[in-house]
């Protein structure tokens, strides 16, 4: 009884294993596999009693012979390697069909010499040009042939029949490069999702790197005038350890980014839990770089919008930099961080006032002030950075809140 339902069990799965695995060999067949049926067709039509085929010249029909039989397979067979050989399957067609049409047998066989046109014109690669003036130059005997064979068939037939073969041609040629565009097309999208996935990361570690360290370089340079005080001493090489906790904790978030298998449960995601820091995340910010000795006065208005969308992590990170370029090219100023939470929207400015050493516009290459300009813009904001005329630098930021970008 259990065998009978287990039988049962594999004849009910047989056809869903069957529709299943079928199409998936088909499509990693070889392709001469895949042509070959429409060849072994062509050879079965041809010998139905009612299947006539293509006739130019005028010459009376013959009853199919021997040769006859010969010229369909040498017609319909190369077919099935028109897509890898496609200049021998041409010219194996074409012999056929001028010795098809020639004896006057008109098989419908002849209906290959198409397709193996259109074949060439999508599937050959090099010297399509030589092809196409070889075809056309043999196809002048063959006109002549039957020019003598047939005196009183008008020329007209012969080069209507050469204009339709050129027509399959350029159908062929036409399919071949809407094809390459299209390739070229996907190519030239994947190369556009690759610089900006690279310029992303770029601009991800550009954040956290530039912001940590720049903190641990300060409050280590610091801790050099404190031996006289252990308590400040050790207060200063924790601020520093935990910084660099903290840059270990985001470069590993950036490396499991970098995981194929991010976002899928496998491998060393961590789950797919959102980076946007919350308000506490920038109050812990404006605190870290207290400890590294940037007086900093923090003001933080309204209520977040739900949801924020990347406008958070946005706000994060432009006061980030903003704080990060206070501590390398005006520490010791006094900075102010004002972010303020509308419905729609979140401003944020950090200036500092030009009191401390070295206060002014930041050096360096620029690249993190652009790379905020480039976060902002792409969520329809406005951002400027620029020194004060009174003194200092600010920089200024509305980051539309609610876009899922």
């Amino acid at each position: 009884m259990i065998g009978m339902v287990s039988l049962r069990r594999a004849r009910d799965r047989w056809p869903a294993l069957v529709r299943r695995r079928v199409p998936q060999w088909w499509r990693r067949s070889d392709v001469t596999i895949r042509d070959l049926p429409l060849a072994l067709l062509l050879v079965a039509v041809s010998f139905l009693p009612d299947a006539h085929g293509t006739e130019i010249g005028g010459l009376p029909d013959r009853p199919l012979d021997a040769l006859a039989l010969l010229l369909i397979v040498l017609q319909s067979l190369p077919l099935a390697v028109r897509r890898r050989w496609p200049a021998v399957c041409l010219a194996l067609v074409s012999v056929g069909f001028a010795v098809d049409q020639l004896r006057g047998y008109h098989s419908f066989a002849g209906t290959a010499l198409p397709i193996a046109l259109l074949s060439v014109g999508a599937h050959l690669v090099r010297h399509r040009r030589t092809a196409a003036l070889v075809f056309s130059v043999a196809y002048v005997p063959l006109a002549v042939a039957f020019a003598r064979l047939d005196p009183g068939e008008p020329p007209s037939e012969l080069v209507t029949f050469y204009l339709a073969m050129v027509l399959a041609w350029g159908l062929g040629a036409w399919l071949r490069s809407t094809r390459v565009a299209d390739a070229e097309h996907r190519l030239r999208i994947a190369e556009d999702t690759r610089t900006a996935e690279r310029t992303r990361i770029a601009r991800e570690l550009h954040d956290v790197v530039t912001h940590h360290v720049t903190a641990m370089v300060v409050q280590a340079e610091a801790a050099r005038y404190l031996t006289a005080s252990p308590d400040r001493l050790d207060q200063s090489l924790t601020a520093v350890t935990d910084t660099g906790r903290r840059a270990i904790a985001d470069l590993r978030h950036l490396l499991d980014l970098l995981n194929p298998d991010h976002g899928t449960g496998h491998g060393t995601d961590r789950g797919t839990e959102p980076r946007t820091p919350s308000g506490g995340g920038l109050l812990a910010l404006v605190e870290r770089t207290r400890l590294a000795g940037q007086p900093v006065e923090f003001t933080e208005e309204g209520t977040p919008a739900q949801p924020a969308g990347s406008a958070e992590l946005v706000a994060y990170r432009v006061v980030q930099e903003a704080l990060t370029n206070a501590l390398k090219y005006a520490h010791g100023s006094r900075t102010s961080v004002q972010v303020r939470h509308a419905e729609r929207e979140i401003t944020v400015e950090v200036g500092t006032d030009g009191s401390g050493s070295g206060a002014g516009s930041p050096g360096g290459s620029g690249r993190g002030l652009a790379g905020l300009r480039e976060r902002v813009d792409i969520l329809g904001g406005d951002f400027s950075a620029g020194p004060r005329t009174e003194g200092g630098f600010v920089v200024r930021a509305r980051i539309p809140a609610g876009s899922p970008s």
